[in-house]
């Protein structure tokens, strides 16, 4: 069985997470590294990843498969961060 770290972190203001420095070490995360960010529900995972490794391949692919089997498309992507922005600043006033 897998032992996993179990740290707690905030969400600052501008929407930044600091991963706590015991599971960077383990993890080997340094200044650039690159994470997959994954959410679903109240779950958020970060997944490590390298540039252009297998691992990263099948998951690109995997997450590629999805949106086309849900037909996202560029344009309903814009169209969602835009109301994203308009709800962040409707909130700010």
């Amino acid at each position: 069985m897998m032992l996993m770290d179990l740290e707690m972190t905030r969400v600052s203001s501008k929407g930044q997470v600091v991963i706590p420095g015991l599971i960077r070490e383990r993890l080997g995360l340094t200044g650039g590294s690159r994470l997959l960010v994954f959410g679903e529900g109240d779950t958020i995972i970060l997944k490590k990843v390298g540039f252009a490794s297998q691992e990263t391949r099948e998951t690109l692919a995997a997450v590629r498969k999805k949106i086309r089997e849900l037909r996202v498309t560029r344009k309903d992507v814009s169209r969602e961060i835009r109301a994203v922005r308009k709800e962040r600043a409707r909130r700010a006033r």
